[in-house]
């Protein structure tokens, strides 16, 4: 069966255009080098999940036309993964339902702690959400396998995931031996690059090629890039043949399976 990956935003914490920014990459005309806040967007069969809901998801669903979102699946508890929950208000009042939340345990509290208002009695019109608490084992959704594929953002834990023949892991800086020999020989990899100086939780250019060369994927796609990286042509011209910059709105297709974990 074939999935749809679309990149919602590719950008860092901060986006680009950066606030106050004059560079050459936050005035450039190419969309390409215009980039949300990043995460993305999985199509199976019908079924639609968000992987983060970051400051920008209220824009990125109007941008993509989504006019149904059955999940949101989150890597981790940063604002800039996490900052956009409140707006699932328009799914749940579309769709009748409360949003279903799948989350390590960390992330869930930081839900708790961000949005208390949710979670503390039945003010009119706030958030309406199903929190699915995960942990490194696979899961379901919707019959969907995913595989959750733990890292270390500097010291704090983030789960990549697996989802059929495609894996998207950002915001790694460290990723060990066991969450490696899940995702080897995968067919598309999408895996976070900062910039090419050295960064204390984040892949830097040298270091997510030497991780794509160990992974061995087909294609790679690079995400959560920062302005001072470049502007996307010049990206492109360092990168290998089958390792790409990724931008906001890029589509990929993936093979995948609907089974039982």
């Amino acid at each position: 069966m074939t999935g749809t990956f679309t990149f919602l935003g590719t950008g860092t914490s901060q986006g680009i255009p950066m606030p106050a920014c004059s560079c050459q990459v936050c005035l450039s005309t190419d969309p390409k080098d215009s980039r949300l806040r990043s995460s993305g967007l999985v199509q199976i069969n019908n079924y639609t999940i968000c992987i983060d809901s970051g400051p920008d998801f209220r824009y990125q669903m109007l941008r993509e036309k989504v006019q149904a979102l059955d999940a949101i699946v989150y890597t981790h508890e940063h604002r800039d993964h996490i900052a956009g929950l409140d707006d699932v208000r328009a799914f749940n009042y579309r769709q009748q339902t409360p949003m279903p939340l799948f989350a390590p345990r960390e992330v869930v509290l930081a839900l708790h702690e961000s949005f208390s208002y949710i979670f503390k009695g039945n003010y009119p019109g706030i958030p309406q959400v199903e929190i699915n608490e995960i942990s490194e084992k696979p899961f379901t959704i919707a019959g969907i396998p995913i595989t959750p594929i733990p890292a270390l953002h500097k010291d704090l834990r983030v789960f990549g995931y697996r989802i059929g023949n495609l894996v998207y892991l950002t915001d790694a800086k460290t990723v060990e031996e066991p969450s490696r020999s899940l995702i080897r020989g995968i067919e598309t990899l999408i895996i976070n690059c900062l910039h090419e100086s050295p960064h204390p939780s984040h892949f830097n250019l040298q270091e997510a090629l030497a991780f794509i060369e160990d992974i061995q994927p087909e294609k790679a796609y690079l995400t959560h890039i920062s302005h001072l990286f470049g502007k996307h042509e010049e990206i492109q011209s360092k990168l290998p043949s089958n390792v790409f910059p990724a931008y906001d709105g890029l589509k990929l297709g993936f093979e995948t399976s609907l089974s039982k974990v």
